[in-house]
């Protein structure tokens, strides 16, 4: 006997099914062709599976132990990993559309596209999450299917090497609910295995029997298991929706029990017999021996089968848009029976042709080194178990976060941010923290100062200080120190980039450049003035008179004009106004015909004579000698003036000579001090972008929170 060599990796797939347990050891030889080294088949003795969940866990994991001892004995070796799959019994979809901006234009790449997809994942999770009860408990992503790629908002097949500034991506996202994978993982552990992968049996199926080339037809595939009939359905290249119906071989077996007065596991026999006996001989429980034609056997199913076909079109009719598919699949042993495929053609209007088994054709690529196996419907979906461990490795990995031991399922890009929110770690613990803003209005528009920013969490993975976007992996030791906030926002009336600017009167035709004056709360403030939080803040665009010459140093005197046009000190007096201040030559008003003009107190505070005002040497361009220079040292630097939109706002940005995408904020109220969302989205002109980045005129920016 030819000793046979085995490589030394294999793959080891467990189809966990209502009736049996299958146990399929192989390898890929190529990259096309699978070879079965060895294979072992066990049925449960009670019902310890019912409709594809798991009822009594240890009765499982004994089974699953004698299909390990089973195959270990065929190999000559110890089996320690495995690949599973979970019955669609629970199942729930979600489908979603998700985007990805790149910064720069460039060249996509596979971590671009798996960056992309994961999103998409998280995105279908989220919406999940909303639709559920709380009560529901916790659900599992156990594989998705990529519906469509998107360049730039166009359908792509591929987006890989390509150039664009957006991608996107609409997948179909299957999920489970904890108990169903806690009670799988439960029984294959006590049998002394680990878990390696896990898929649904549909995906699995669908991956052996419906090749990516026929995925452009409209094709329904059906696993008629014992429990469940899972369905998939593919069009334009795509899996787009999953679906089941929790009745299949088993509701076919119960019929016979009640017919002819057997226990379950005669029933079995009886309906697995005549697809190659006519007649079938059995033991009712009353002890007396009978025999059953096939016919007899079909037609006490037939009504059965019928509604299990018709629930099965109905599912399919749903799933499909109101629509029939263009043809259908049927794998597992619960399709076998003749009648099936053709009461399943009857209720979806197909013609007979068109609904077939999928077994021997379909596993052409599949080699036997058992000869005694024959390829057969049942064999599709372990065979699919093995294969889709080559396409989407995952697992659920342990770690421990801050002492405490929690479960991840491992997609292969979990990271620090997966572990932090598994624990319930808050958010906003993780990123840095400003401190308190500050805020107030400036003629009449809200504003925001932001407080000064603080450290970002302090994360230790395995005693070396890491990002948050660092990688984990099984029995990583990971510690979250939280983050800190920063100071509280501060400013001053002087720090505001309005009152840099000046106004510019023009007084005996030269140019007087004044700062513009403040009310805080109705007040007059100076520009130490530090703004407190609700401060109703105006910027005068205007000063009186009265306070231009005083700010001059000059007295008030009758003949005084604005804009050509005789003034009193209340008068006022706003931006390149022209300003006329009679000199000593032209004085020729009375003090009682000033004192007419004036109240007694103005009249004694500005009323000088003609010496005193010789004396303060005004000089012909409206200033004073002693105060030109404090005047000078009040000028303030024009800078440049940008306008641009901002979420549709026109908003203008002064006092600069080059402005970057943070300083929008001192002029546009944005609170970023309570997350509203995941992250805040900022873009210029369409593309991704970050505060530093610099502003031109006319830019279009949107900023607001990613839900």
């Amino acid at each position: 006997m030819d000793v046979i060599t085995y490589p030394e990796n294999m793959v080891f797939g467990l189809d966990i099914g209502t009736r049996s347990i299958v146990g399929t050891v192989g390898y890929k030889q190529n990259e096309h062709d699978f070879i079965i080294a060895s294979q072992s088949v066990r049925y449960h003795e009670t019902r310890a599976m019912l409709d594809g969940q798991i009822h009594d866990i240890n009765k499982v994991a004994e089974t699953i132990r004698e299909v390990k001892r089973d195959l270990e004995k065929q190999l000559g070796r110890k089996l320690k990993e495995v690949c599973i799959a979970a019955a669609g019994r629970v199942l729930k979809t979600v489908t979603v559309k998700a985007e990805y901006n790149l910064i720069n234009e460039g060249i996509i790449s596979e971590e671009h596209i798996r960056t992309l997809e994961l999103n998409g994942v998280e995105k279908a999770y989220e919406e999940l999450r909303k639709e559920m009860n709380s009560e529901e408990g916790n659900f599992y992503c156990v594989g998705y299917s990529v519906v469509r790629y998107y360049l730039n908002d166009y359908v792509m097949t591929n987006l890989e090497d390509h150039k664009g500034n957006k991608i996107g991506v609409e997948l179909l996202a299957t999920f489970l609910p904890e108990e169903v994978i806690e009670g799988l993982y439960a029984a294959v552990e006590k049998a002394g295995l680990e878990v390696v992968n896990l898929t649904l049996e549909p995906i699995a199926a669908i991956n052996v029997a419906i090749p990516e080339k026929f995925r452009l037809l409209n094709i329904a595939l059906i696993d008629v298991g014992a429990g469940t009939s899972d369905i998939c359905i593919t069009k334009d290249g795509s899996i787009i929706a999953y679906g089941m119906i929790p009745k299949a071989g088993d509701a076919l077996t119960n019929t016979l029990m009640q017919r002819y007065l057997v226990d379950f596991k005669t029933a079995e026999s009886m309906k697995t017999s005549v697809l190659k006996k006519k007649t079938v001989s059995y033991k009712d429980i009353m002890g007396l021996s009978n025999k059953v034609t096939r016919e007899e056997i079909y037609e006490a199913i037939s009504v059965e089968i019928d509604q299990i076909t018709a629930q099965i079109a109905e599912q399919i009719l749903y799933l499909n848009g109101g629509k029939s598919v263009s043809a259908v699949f049927v794998v597992g042993g619960g399709g076998k029976l003749p009648y099936f495929v053709e009461a399943l053609s009857s209720k979806l209007n197909l013609p007979k042709e068109r609904v077939a088994l999928r077994g021997e054709e379909v596993l052409n690529m599949v080699q036997f080194l058992q000869k005694e196996i024959k390829k057969d419907p049942l064999l599709v979906t372990p065979i699919g178990i093995c294969l889709n461990y080559y396409e989407n490795r995952n697992n659920f990995i342990y770690v421990m976060v801050n002492g405490e031991r929690i479960k991840l399922y491992d997609n292969t890009h979990l990271t620090i941010v997966d572990a932090a929110l598994t624990i319930g770690f808050p958010n906003e613990l993780l990123f840095p923290r400003r401190g308190r803003a500050l805020h107030y209005t400036l003629n009449g528009s809200e504003r925001l100062a932001r407080g000064e920013a603080g450290e970002g969490a302090i994360i230790i993975l395995n005693g070396k200080q890491v990002s948050l976007n660092a990688s984990i992996t099984q029995n990583d030791i990971i510690q979250i120190t939280e983050s800190t906030a920063g100071a509280d926002a501060t400013l001053m009336v002087a720090k505001l980039p309005e009152y840099k600017s000046t106004i510019t009167f023009a007084v005996n035709h030269k140019e007087v450049l004044c700062p513009k004056y403040v009310l805080a709360n109705g007040i007059l403030v100076s520009d130490t003035y530090q703004i407190k939080d609700g401060d109703r803040l105006e910027l005068l665009n205007h000063y009186t008179l009265e306070q231009l010459l005083e700010f001059m140093d000059l007295p008030y005197r009758k003949g005084i004009t604005i804009n050509h046009q005789s003034a009193k000190p209340q008068d006022r007096v706003y931006e390149n106004f022209t300003i006329y201040y009679p000199l000593h030559e032209d004085i020729t008003t009375s003090y009682e015909e000033v004192a007419a003009m004036v109240s007694e107190e103005e009249f004694k505070e500005y009323s000088i004579g003609e010496d005193a005002l010789l004396e303060e040497g005004f000089l012909e361009d409206g200033s004073s000698p002693a105060h030109k220079e404090e005047v000078d040292d009040k000028k303030v630097e024009k800078g440049s003036e940008i306008t641009v939109y901002v979420n549709g706002t026109l908003i203008t940005l002064k006092g600069k000579d080059k402005f970057i995408l943070v300083d929008i904020l001192d002029v546009y109220s944005f609170d970023l001090t309570i997350a509203r969302g995941s992250r805040v989205v900022l873009k210029i002109n369409g593309n991704e972008a970050d505060f530093t980045n610099p502003l031109n005129t006319q830019d279009v920016i949107e900023m607001y929170w990613e839900k």
